[in-house]
């Protein structure tokens, strides 16, 4: 067999291998049969509830289960026309044959991903916090960079976005923001980009064209719906109005409409500015103060799991996530997974499902990569 065509099977094979146990495949199987003779038990549905529950992870499995065994089955049938055709020196089929393992490669990433969503909050919303790091105008500028690729991968992807926290920086970019993505597994896709994000390039606000290295971080966390129950004590809140800044001319606000909120036990501190209300600005803090609440317990079971948990830390050196290298030469390096891209322009435009498609396996596999830095 071609060596594209067996690199296309390697990979095939590998996107199965993980599914599988993702999966715990034989265990899968066990429990889509209990599924299914569940849903067959007209007592399931005095029970909504618990009906729509069992339907839901029925269907997961199921969808999972079907898709693995489809692209096996379709795998193999393809290596076997590819060896006839080898054998009677079809030249044409074999090329027809490779470029359906190709296809089929696509899929199995496809599918491996979309079963690899199947955290508690993965389906749902998600909110994507920046913070500019030290370094003054050029950190404010790369972290607006960051909030427009934020923007135009969830564009990418059908969501909607709504900027619901924003404070610019004195002279480019911004301080903060926070963003609310509103689509299919928004948080499930998203999560993966929570850390520190480091850009080197050279500076177009130094007049002596010298290179510099900017942070800002990045901090994701699940809309919680009602689902899930977050208990907030009124008691441990401290909530602060203070005047929203705005564009500018007639959309200024003059009042102040704008609220924060601290946790006091956690020291979580949220804020919103986005509705002219402060009423609306209240409602919209407190939910992103149960999201992040939630977000934190998530983050609690996955370090006791012992997995990667992504967590605050120092916005600088050695605490980054991905490196943006955009002068002298151009690489985008992604030191959990080792993925790199040779076009930023095209990262910072969105392009960001290879590196959260590794990140996703990742944390599946608990491999570490020894990655180094780009200087």
């Amino acid at each position: 067999m071609r060596a594209e065509a067996q690199a296309y099977v390697d990979q095939i094979r590998s996107a199965l291998d993980l599914l599988r146990r993702f999966l715990d495949w034989d265990r899968a199987l066990r429990r889509l049969d209990e599924l299914n003779a569940r849903v067959e038990d007209p007592a399931l549905w005095n029970d909504a509830k618990a009906a729509q529950e069992v339907m839901r992870e029925r269907r997961r499995l199921d969808e999972a289960i079907g898709a693995a065994k489809a692209i096996g089955a379709e795998m193999d049938d393809t290596i076997e026309l590819i060896e006839l055709a080898e054998a009677e020196g079809d030249e044409a089929m074999v090329d027809d044959a490779v470029a359906s393992l190709a296809a089929l490669a696509d899929r199995a990433e496809r599918d491996k991903v979309t079963a690899l969503l199947a955290g508690e909050a993965d389906a749902n919303d998600t909110y994507v916090e920046i913070n500019s790091g030290a370094g003054g105008t050029e950190s404010n500028d790369w972290a607006g960079m960051l909030q427009r690729m934020y923007q135009r991968w969830a564009e990418r992807h059908g969501m909607k976005v709504e900027l619901v926290d924003f404070h610019a920086g004195e002279q480019a970019g911004i301080k903060s923001a926070t963003l609310l993505l509103k689509g299919e597994n928004a948080y499930g896709y998203a999560k993966t980009e929570s850390g520190v994000h480091r850009l080197v390039r050279i500076s177009p606000y130094d007049s002596s064209a010298r290179r510099h290295t900017s942070f800002a971080s990045v901090w994701v966390y699940p809309v919680v719906d009602d689902n899930i129950d977050i208990e907030v004590n009124e008691s441990e809140l401290r909530i602060d109005t203070y005047r929203a800044s705005g564009a500018g001319g007639q959309h200024i606000n003059t009042t102040d409409s704008a609220v924060r909120i601290t946790h006091l036990p956690t020291g979580i501190v949220v804020q919103c500015q986005n509705q002219r209300s402060q009423h609306k600005n209240k409602a919209e803090a407190y939910n992103q103060l149960r999201a992040r609440l939630y977000e934190a317990e998530l983050q609690k079971r996955e370090a006791e799991a012992n997995a990667t948990a992504a967590g605050k830390t120092d916005i600088g050196w050695g605490h980054q996530i991905r490196s943006y290298v955009l002068q002298p030469y151009q690489l985008v390096k992604d030191l959990r997974t080792g993925i790199t891209s040779t076009a930023p322009s095209d990262v910072l435009d969105g392009d960001l499902d290879r590196f959260m498609a590794a990140a996703l396996s990742q944390k599946v596999t608990g491999e570490k990569v020894e990655v180094e830095d780009v200087e």
